[in-house]
């Protein structure tokens, strides 16, 4: 009696580089699955770029895995607490011996998985969960005494270690599989509570694996030697531009680090400044991964740093929307928030830099922040996410100390010193010269010819009333796993 397998994808629409997959077919015949979950992606924020994104590759898949002569279904479960009714009783009617997933990693997803694992054991069915999405494990990469890093340039330094010891290998894609007599469902073209993106926007992330090759090859290729010196310069291409893909799993991270390895003659922490400035970057995406396991209160809408959930925020409805439209009198600011509602995307200097400025000199929750990033990020990862926001209004793991902030102007002058990357989001700057771009207001009278508002704040009172708030804190406990 043939064992047929049930593969359960998530976030990990490839079939190359894929584990689950390859596990699912070399164990018997497989069937794909892919649960519209609308009801949950809301309550998770998710943004409609970023669902968009997710169908148009989930279309992509589909052609790839008809190849393989793998079809797939797609069913409904609009809560994920439907999840293991949905998916025993399509175990039962296909007769599965097996259910193959990708781990995920957030506190819902593990108690999805888990329910349906209690499910399916109940058929007598395993569910059988692999690392796909992570270099290491969560749990595998701990400190003498056996807890979770908070600091990521230990993580890192352990990291490099496990790298140079035993490599994670990339999975080949599997051959065909004979055909089986059940016909895969048509991917919808949208879902009912998302809005569909601008054409343009579609453009900017090309949906496939092959185009998610295509940009690696060319960032490793053109690229990466030139990142470390480029990659804080919103003016210029000087990042990889695969987040996106990376969070939907149309790329794995064994796949970036494998192309970055080529492009340095197999160098990890040596070699090429900007190939290892970059597998750096891998490793922060790593890192926040698992303090989402190991610090689970961090995807409870909690700050890692409970001293800090004392914080006198501020309830300032008519700041935090100026700052959300791109309109706090603050060119880089402005330039920024504009980048991200037009392609679901915000250079990550420029997300630092927004976000200190939200938590900081408005001192506005950075909850407030992390969700509006959410619903526009097309690459929208939680733990990346979080991790960010909560580093830069420093309540988070190896956080920026509170008094270190972000000053706009000096940031703008810095990284964007002739403002070509203000003058594309703000074409109502475009006329002013390479010094008064940075800083209308300071034109004085002059300035008020132009269609676009004075500075929401002086930055020097509300850094005053920041270090302030923060200095009200109570002492800092030591943290502990919880």
């Amino acid at each position: 009696m043939t064992r047929r397998q049930l593969l359960w994808l998530r976030t990990d629409l490839r079939v190359q580089d894929n584990s689950a997959l390859a596990a699912a077919m070399a164990a018997g015949p497989t069937v794909a699955l892919f649960l519209l979950s609308p009801g949950q992606w809301h309550a998770h924020d998710d943004a409609p770029s970023k669902v968009d994104f997710w169908l148009r590759n989930l279309t992509e898949l589909s052609r790839e895995l008809a190849a393989l002569n793998v079809p797939l279904l797609v069913r409904q479960a609009d809560h994920w607490s439907a999840a293991p009714q949905v998916i025993a009783e399509l175990c039962r009617q296909l007769q599965i011996a097996a259910v193959q997933v990708n781990e995920e990693y957030g506190v819902h997803e593990s108690r999805r998985d888990q329910a349906v694992a209690q499910a399916l054991d109940a058929l007598g069915i395993d569910l059988h969960s692999h690392l796909d999405q992570l270099l290491f494990r969560p749990g595998s990469v701990l400190t003498k005494s056996g807890g979770y890093f908070q600091v990521y340039s230990q993580f890192r330094k352990v990291c490099y270690q496990r790298l140079h010891s035993a490599l994670p290998a990339l999975i080949r894609r599997p051959a065909a599989q004979a055909p089986l007599p059940i016909v895969s469902d048509p991917v919808p073209e949208a879902v009912p509570g998302f809005a569909s993106p601008t054409a343009s926007l579609r453009q900017l992330w090309p949906a496939g694996e092959q185009q998610a090759h295509r940009r690696l090859l060319a960032f490793a290729d053109e690229q990466i030697d030139y990142y470390q010196s480029e990659r804080d310069l919103p003016g210029k291409a000087g990042t990889s531009r695969l987040s996106a893909y990376l969070a939907a799993g149309v790329l794995s991270p064994r796949q970036c680090l494998h192309a970055a390895l080529q492009a340095n003659r197999g160098e990890f922490d040596s070699g090429n400044t900007g190939v290892v400035s970059w597998i750096n970057e891998l490793l922060w995406r790593e890192f926040y991964k698992h303090i989402l396991v190991g610090y689970p209160r961090v995807s409870m809408h909690r700050a890692f740093r409970p001293d800090t959930d004392a914080l006198a925020w501020r309830q300032a409805p008519d700041e935090l929307a100026a700052w959300q439209q791109g309109r706090s009198g603050f060119p880089i600011i402005d330039a920024a928030m504009r980048q991200l509602l037009a392609t679901g995307w915000m250079h990550n200097r420029l997300r630092m830099v927004v976000a200190m400025f939200l938590t900081k000199n408005l001192l506005i929750d950075w909850r407030e922040g992390e969700r509006f990033f959410m619903r526009h990020l097309i690459d929208g990862d939680l733990a990346a996410n979080n991790g960010g926001w909560q580093w830069s209004s420093s309540t988070g793991t190896d956080s920026v100390p509170y008094f270190r902030i972000f000053n706009p102007l000096s940031q703008s002058r810095r990284f964007d010193p002739d403002g070509g990357f203000i003058r594309q989001w703000l074409p109502e700057l475009t006329g002013l010269n390479n010094k008064n771009i940075h800083n209308p207001a300071a034109m004085g009278g002059l300035f008020g010819v132009m269609d676009y508002p004075r500075p929401m704040v002086d930055l020097g009172s509300s850094r005053a009333r920041a270090l302030a708030a923060f200095k009200r804190l109570p002492q800092r406990a030591p943290e502990t796993p919880t």
